[in-house]
């Protein structure tokens, strides 16, 4: 014991066990033991210092940077609304030099001659003299404290006196119910809004720095900064809309037969035809503008090609109208004729079933297809063979070219994540992009570098291909097995959900802005219930508030966002 015991252990052993000590050894131990306490409870006391100081100086620091940031961002607020305060008043003043010069050519159409003079030299007395608006000077030599020039005894005086801006206060003005709804809704998304415009003011106050010494002109034609611009342009169209509204609707679907699952819809190059396909094995392509100006019970097709297999996507050729391809469930990627009703070109490569295919836009004899069989296979319809492909070990959901360039395609994986390829290197994706905790089922670009993801999370997410960075996750609609579908434009994202509802989102904006859910009423009364439809595919009409929506139980509808 002695050789393994602590020298605790052995005093304490000691004195157990009765060992003499006198008393003088016994009051120099407890001195030794004392002066040991006192000495490690100092030692505990300066390390809890040491410790809570350490935690304080963090704290400030921490509390330090928020407090900048608050000022930061409460500065770019003060100049934000100084500049549109400023770019208000230049508008009324020029709306008000419109209404006197008007006014003038009503009342004495020969004084347009002599008047033009007068008007311009009191055009801004007239603001001036109706209303007390402080402005903070940007830069500007003109102070709004100076005294508004007297005008003459003339009828314009008592224009200058009932009001500048019409016959109506500022202040007074009562805004239609259209503003009113608007403002409901940035009320109803405040934080989300919030949170965009500090984002946007910050990332453009950043490159204002970055631009200082090559480019000074960070401010738009308003006046504003680029971030307030870029910010002015997300709140627009965001509150433009705020529901969505039936345009038409047709039933995807003989009169004797069940209807069936439309898979995927698409609009043609010049949105006057759109096709639909899914599990009816047929290819039926209508005219856009019959479906919406003469409703019918049941709209016939002007085009309808049958197919071996049930079908799961379409893409239109981008260049020539009359062809599209298609994938379906024996793994095959067909070019069509609508003109011949006829197949161009057949590609039988893929192993198992194709969920997908898009045609590059760049290059229209390209064309990309993905399958079950995991492989991403490059086609060219002037060839039998594929041109290239890429094995990737899991489940190919959904594929697209990058609109601006045949050489980069996006791919949506089982893998949980969504790949971005550039094809002159395939050994490895460009960028992978990483967050969703299931299947990728679709991807759509918004544009050359903004690219949409849709995975059975129940999450939409945007990345940015060229920085290589997330943009926004999207939540609200519902998606945990089906394929729903997925539609964008450049501002606008759209998508179906299992509770039988379309949702959009505005692409700055992480909650819905407006959805559409089809009444379970106007479906099958035989079906067990609306729990069993979903939305099954969705699509945007180019640079349009109207898209097209089919759900699982094969109605179709035209609808169009509205305020």
């Amino acid at each position: 014991m002695a050789n393994t015991a602590s020298p605790f252990q052995n005093l304490r052993q000691a004195l157990e066990q009765g060992h003499d000590m006198s008393i003088k050894e016994l009051d120099g131990l407890l001195s030794l033991l004392s002066e040991k306490k006192r000495k490690m409870e100092q030692e505990e006391a300066e390390t809890n210092m040491q410790l809570i100081l350490s935690f304080l100086h963090c704290l400030k620091r921490q509390k330090l940077e928020e407090l900048n940031e608050i000022q930061s961002d409460l500065q770019y607020i003060k100049e934000d609304i100084n500049s549109v305060e400023r770019h208000k008043i230049e508008l009324y003043r020029g709306k008000e030099r419109f209404l006197v010069r008007t006014r003038i050519l009503v009342n004495d159409p020969l004084a347009t001659n002599s008047w033009p003079s007068s008007i311009d030299e009191h055009g801004s007395a007239i603001i001036n003299g109706a209303h007390s608006v402080p402005v903070v000077q940007m830069g500007s030599g003109n102070s709004q404290s100076q005294k508004p020039d007297v005008m003459p005894q003339t009828k314009f005086q008592g224009l200058q006196r009932k009001d500048a801006y019409s016959g109506l206060d500022l202040q007074s003005v009562t805004p239609s119910a259209m503003v009113v709804a608007r403002k409901r809704q940035i009320y109803s998304q405040f934080n989300e809004l919030q949170k965009c415009y500090l984002r946007k003011r910050r990332y453009w106050n950043r490159q204002s720095h970055k631009w200082e010494e090559r480019d000074r002109n960070t401010v738009s034609r308003e006046g504003y900064n680029l971030g307030l611009e870029d910010f002015q342009s997300v709140l627009s169209t965001f509150t433009r809309y705020s529901r969505l509204r039936v345009l038409a609707e047709l039933r995807h679907g003989d009169l004797f037969q069940s209807p069936n699952i439309v898979s995927s819809i698409e609009f043609d190059r010049d949105d006057e035809l759109f096709a639909t396909a899914g599990v009816s094995r047929r290819i039926k392509v209508f005219e856009f503008s019959s479906v919406v100006n003469e409703p019918e019970d049941v709209h016939c097709p002007i085009v309808e090609m049958p197919t071996r297999s049930k079908l799961s996507c379409l893409s239109w050729n981008k260049n020539m109208k009359n062809h599209i391809a298609s994938s379906d469930y024996e793994g095959i990627v067909t070019v069509w004729d609508i003109t011949t009703c006829q197949s161009v070109m057949e590609y039988e490569e893929h192993e198992k079933r194709a969920w997908s295919v898009d045609f590059s836009h760049t290059e229209p004899s390209m064309l990309v297809s993905g399958s079950d069989d995991c492989k991403v296979k490059i086609w060219c319809t002037k060839q039998e063979a594929s041109v290239l492909t890429i094995d990737m070990k899991a489940n190919i959901c959904s594929v697209q070219y990058n609109p601006g360039s045949s050489i980069y395609v996006a791919v949506g994986s089982a893998d949980h994540h969504t790949h971005y390829y550039d094809l002159r290197n395939i050994s490895q994706p460009l960028h992978t992009f990483s967050g969703t905790s299931k299947a990728v089922s679709y991807v759509k670009f918004l544009s050359n570098y903004e690219l949409a993801s849709a995975s059975t999370d129940s999450t939409l997410r945007l990345w940015d291909v060229k920085e290589n960075l997330p943009l926004g996750t999207y939540r609200g609609h519902t998606n945990e097995k089906n394929f729903v579908g997925l539609s964008v434009n450049s501002e606008y994202i759209a998508c179906g959900s299992e509770t039988n509802e379309v949702y959009v989102y505005h692409k700055a904006i992480s909650k819905p802005m407006a959805r559409y859910k089809i009444d379970s009423s106007e479906l099958n009364e035989n079906e067990d219930g609306s729990g069993s439809y979903f939305i099954s595919a969705v699509s945007w009409k180019r640079d349009s508030p109207t898209m097209l929506a089919a759900n699982s139980q094969g109605t179709l509808k035209v609808l169009v966002l509205a305020a």
